[in-house]
């Protein structure tokens, strides 16, 4: 009886770091490239890309995961980071392989931490990191002036032409090609729910219109002459990763005080709201934003009067703690957009 050769798996672990700063939300992107992590390009030259902080886990050295995690984040940015909680797992075999490889497997851990972006930056600069606009990878997520152009010049259009070519469901989903348009993209007067951001990355990477399609050898990406530019690709799944961060962030905006994880411990309402909408990627209403804060007892007065606001000074408000003992779901449940 033959044996099947077993494969070697590595772990390794990956941190999407949020931050807000102003009404721009950010991701952390590493700058230096460890052992393997790096993509190989038409011509076989190395071409590095956009990152997230990425290291392997070392049970000799790390405990657990998360101390692995803030050990390789702090080494690769000098940042240390606050709130963090684990996504997913992500273990497609081209996320580390080339054709032909022979080597281990690498499986990686996504994580969401968040940050209030550090006054000094030097750290960052030194380890060759820094914050980019989370925006700069999804433009078609920012709706917060108006419904981005992006979508009916290009996205729109390159979708349609491709589920036009199957009606069906095909093996194993429920759903055709054009169903699952309108429910991603809110397509066919379906609705744009922010959550999805992750669908939607997915309906891209499988009509073959993103750059890592192609990286990874998608026959839909391959067949076509030129991709549209879609936002900036990132190294290896690190785009994906970025994406379920997002989603399950925008998610727990509205069951749970994160928000506060990104601001200073004193603020405005308006604060907050530019927090929340540039998270959400859309704009609320003024009155009905700060009647759902009131009625939600999430922040309380600190007295005091802020004068930085370019106007009329505003009132300063503090996170009330208290309200995580008081019910488990504390989050501002702002309302779906047609």
């Amino acid at each position: 009886m033959l044996e099947t050769p077993l494969t070697p798996i590595e772990i390794g672990l990956t941190a999407a770091i949020v931050a807000v700063e102003g009404d721009e939300p950010a991701i952390l992107v590493a700058g230096d490239l460890v052992a393997g992590d790096s993509v190989t390009r038409d011509g076989g030259k190395d071409e590095p890309r956009a990152g997230l902080p990425f290291g392997p886990f070392d049970p000799l050295t790390h405990r657990t995961f998360e101390i692995g995690l803030r050990a390789w984040v702090e080494a690769q940015t000098g940042l240390t980071v606050g709130y963090v909680e684990q996504l997913y797992t992500f273990g497609d075999r081209g996320r580390h392989a080339r054709p032909g490889d022979t080597g281990a497997h690498m499986v990686s851990i996504g994580y969401l931490a968040l940050t209030r972006r550090p006054e000094n930056v030097t750290p960052l600069r030194a380890a060759g990191a820094g914050f980019e606009p989370w925006y700069r990878f999804f433009p078609w997520e920012d709706w917060r002036e108006q419904r981005p152009k992006i979508l009916d010049a290009t996205i729109l259009p390159l979708l349609g032409e491709w589920a036009g070519r199957s009606d069906r469901p095909e093996p194993g989903r429920a759903l055709g090609r054009r169903e699952r348009l309108r429910l991603c993209f809110g397509e066919g007067g379906g609705l744009w729910d922010e959550e999805k951001i992750l669908d939607r990355y997915e309906l891209l990477y499988e009509a073959g219109l993103v750059e890592e399609a192609r990286r990874d050898g998608r026959q839909a990406a391959l067949a076509r002459p030129k991709l549209p530019v879609l936002g900036e690709p990132m190294r290896l799944d690190h785009r994906r990763i970025l994406a379920t961060a997002i989603a399950r962030l925008r998610a727990k905006l509205k069951y749970r005080p994160v928000v506060f994880e990104l601001m200073a411990q004193e603020f405005t309402l308006t604060e907050i709201q530019r927090t929340v909408e540039a998270i959400s990627g859309r704009h609320l209403h003024k009155q009905n934003f700060r009647r759902l804060v009131e009625s939600a007892a999430l922040v309380e007065p600190t007295g005091e009067m802020s004068t930085a606001t370019g106007g009329r000074p505003a009132a300063l408000f503090r996170f009330r703690r208290e309200v995580a003992q008081e019910r488990p779901s504390a989050g501002l449940r702002f309302g779906g957009r047609s």
